[in-house]
């Protein structure tokens, strides 16, 4: 093995530990995002709820 295919084992080494590590913020991000997307949606449903209820969408 020379020292160039050292080399280059080394650097891919090195990408795929930097593709690991990006991978768990990249989850967290979207889990963040879609716990997010469902209290918004959980609020509008509960508000337009509530303003059914209360007769806010009568004639």
């Amino acid at each position: 093995m020379s020292e160039e295919d050292r080399a280059a084992t080394g650097a891919d080494a090195a990408e795929a530990e930097a593709g690991a590590a990006r991978r768990g913020p990249t989850w967290l991000i979207l889990a963040v995002v879609a716990a997010a997307l469902l209290v918004c949606c959980c609020s509008a449903v509960l508000g337009l709820g509530l303003s059914w209820s209360a007769g806010l969408f009568g004639r």
